[in-house]
């Protein structure tokens, strides 16, 4: 059993306002990447069994060297699960020579509605030991803002 990573954060609109984000191709691209990074979907099938491919791109790589090249981190992520509105599940591996980033990550994202709109709850298992916990679960809450500011402007 790996280590397990979480962060969670209260969002200002319904769940299907925010289920629609997590699996639209061009808002993902604006979201999901946390704060210094940029992120391109190369491949897209949102359905289970389907999946994304996405890369992304260190603003300054200098300080934070990517798994797959100097400046990328590249993650092929697949669709386990889908429960509208309530949860999606990815398997996640990445792109990577060293092998401390090998294995298949899950990232569980459990939507609850609430009074104040859907409480969004990320998981993360399996978590490659070459992933700092600090900077993952730093990085979790980073796309989890994003996200927010993302849905909460278009509601």
């Amino acid at each position: 059993m790996g280590r397990t990573d979480r962060a969670s954060r209260m969002i200002a609109a319904p769940p299907e306002t925010v289920y629609g984000a997590l699996l639209d191709r061009e808002s993902l691209e604006v979201w999901l990447p946390p704060e210094g990074m940029r992120g391109r979907v190369e491949r897209w099938d949102p359905r289970p069994g389907g999946g994304f491919r996405m890369v992304l791109t260190y603003l300054d790589p200098a300080d934070s060297p990517g798994k797959t090249s100097a400046a990328t981190d590249v993650v092929d992520v697949s669709f386990a699960a889908l429960v509208p509105p309530e949860r999606v599940v990815q398997r996640a591996l990445f792109e990577a020579d060293d092998p401390s980033y090998a294995g298949t990550m899950t990232m569980t994202w459990h939507l609850a509605a609430t009074g104040e709109g859907t409480e969004v709850t990320v998981t993360a298992t399996d978590v490659p030991p070459g992933i700092d916990q600090a900077v993952h679960e730093a990085g979790i809450a980073s796309s989890l803002h994003n996200l927010a500011s993302y849905v909460e402007a278009a509601d």
